[in-house]
Order: C-alpha cells, then sequence, then structure tokens
C-alpha cells in the first residue's frame, strides 16, 4: 500500500488535512499562552496569524506568528481561513460579525459573552473555571467514596 495515499484519502474523507489556517483574535495573556502551545502542527492545522486592537502588539511577531492590528482583520486574513480563536474581551459582538463577513464558519469562545452568528456558524465555548469546578466536584466525590470504605 501507497501510505501517503492512504493518509490523503483517509484525510478527505474525515475532512482533515492537518492545515487548518486558523486566526487568533486577542493577543493578550490567554492568547499569548495560546500562541505559545506547541502542539498545533499536524494535529489541526496552524495559527497563521493574529489580531489585536493594543496598537503596542501590532507588527510583531509573537511565538513565530504576526500580530495585525484589528483595523487589518478584512485585508490580513489568510484566503481560506475557516477558524477563528476568540480571546478578546470588548467588541465581542461586532467583532464575530467581521469574522463571519470575512468566511469564518468556526469559532472557538474564550470570552464568556454571549454572541449570535447565522446559521452554519459553529462555536465551541472553553470555559477553563467551569473545567476546573468540574474536576473539584469529581475529587470530591472521591473523597467521599474513599472515606466510606
Amino acid at each position: 500500500y501507497d501510505v501517503n495515499k492512504l493518509i490523503d484519502i483517509f484525510n478527505a474523507q474525515l475532512g482533515v488535512n492537518f492545515d487548518e489556517k486558523i486566526i487568533l483574535v486577542g493577543a493578550g495573556n490567554l492568547g499569548r499562552a495560546l500562541l505559545n502551545y506547541n502542539k498545533w502542527d499536524h494535529v489541526v492545522g496552524e495559527i497563521a496569524c493574529a489580531f489585536d486592537a493594543d496598537p503596542e502588539k501590532c507588527g510583531r511577531e509573537m511565538f513565530g506568528v504576526e500580530v495585525y492590528s484589528m483595523n487589518e482583520l478584512e485585508e490580513k486574513i489568510p484566503e481560506g481561513c475557516r477558524i477563528a480563536i476568540l480571546t478578546i474581551s470588548h467588541n465581542v459582538q461586532e467583532t464575530v460579525d467581521r469574522l463571519v463577513g470575512c468566511g469564518i464558519k468556526g469559532i472557538v469562545d474564550f470570552t464568556h459573552e454571549h454572541f449570535k452568528v447565522p446559521k452554519g456558524v459553529v462555536i465551541k465555548v472553553v470555559d477553563v473555571v467551569s473545567s476546573i469546578q468540574e474536576l473539584v466536584f469529581q475529587t470530591n466525590s472521591l473523597d467521599e467514596v474513599t472515606k466510606k470504605q
């Protein structure tokens, strides 16, 4: 078997090409931590660029990723980009509307704000505090089980 050809066939069938161009919107503390996370390649694709409203962060690289001004979103978003990671705290709905207008179809949401998207756009909410809370409940229940034994 031609292994590379099989991989290409499986990737096409599963819709996973591992070269997805992802953008990050918000290069603050959380955004920088995500940029520094080095396990993107060969898993989902790459963060192609980032956008931020703070002029101090714009026009430079962070962890090898160029950071552009939010004013440049429509100009600098990579062609064919469908996924955005959102780590902002201001103008969330306005930003989401702009992203959708640029062709974004999937949003990883770290904002903790409610926003609306049209049909056909997928949102994956990431709530770290809720995850930690669940873990606390689970470990507490394990403690209770251990005490009863």
